[in-house]
């Protein structure tokens, strides 16, 4: 099967996803610009919670292949966590979407909830200590089981990319801001 046609395969995998309704394969230019984008967001305090690393878009970008995809309020996340609380080195919370999980963490004490955020309470330092070394925001590698299943593809990850690269890949698409549009970047390799 030819490279190019693999890739197709993957834009109808991609497009039959429920949720998803554009897709745009990056070019190098794209990546390089992308790439600084999310270096330069990854020491920016995220959601006012700490400094980013986006280890998804990471791994991402050490694939052959690399696809950008809006999606709309119908798409459903990848299983969690999609985002990972760490300092010193450990665990301090992480986003839980099952609603039955979140109902028995809130029954924990050592655990406190915020919306679907889950704090580890036992985990998070003493304000003095907590100075020393803000929390990072990891933002971990998904999986994506209708793009790994295609044949000749392998080494398939899902990423979640920065606000400033969301912006740039909706300018590169043509696409205005609309409420509920997300995007997506999937890198895979072909073998």
């Amino acid at each position: 099967m030819e490279c190019q046609d693999i890739i197709q395969d993957v834009l109808c995998r991609i497009k039959a996803i429920k949720g998803v309704e554009d897709t745009y394969i990056l070019n190098e230019e794209d990546k390089e610009k992308i790439f600084a984008l999310e270096k330069k967001a990854e020491g920016a305090v995220l959601m006012g919670m700490g400094v980013g690393d986006n280890q998804g878009i990471k791994e991402v970008f050490k694939r052959q292949v690399i696809i950008a995809f809006t999606t709309n309020m119908d798409y459903v996340w990848p299983e969690g966590p999609n985002v990972i609380l760490m300092q010193h080195g450990e665990k301090v919370g992480e986003d839980v979407y099952d609603p039955e999980k979140l109902e028995e963490c809130k029954k924990c004490k050592d655990m406190m909830v915020m919306g679907n955020f889950v704090i580890y309470r036992s985990a998070v330092p003493k304000p003095h200590i907590a100075k020393k070394e803000p929390i990072t925001v990891v933002l971990p590698p998904q999986s994506c089981k209708e793009v790994e299943c295609v044949s000749n593809v392998v080494n398939t990850v899902l990423a979640s990319p920065s606000t400033p690269s969301d912006e740039y890949i909706r300018s590169i698409m043509d696409l205005k801001p609309v409420v509920g549009q997300g995007t997506f970047i999937i890198g895979f390799n072909v073998c």
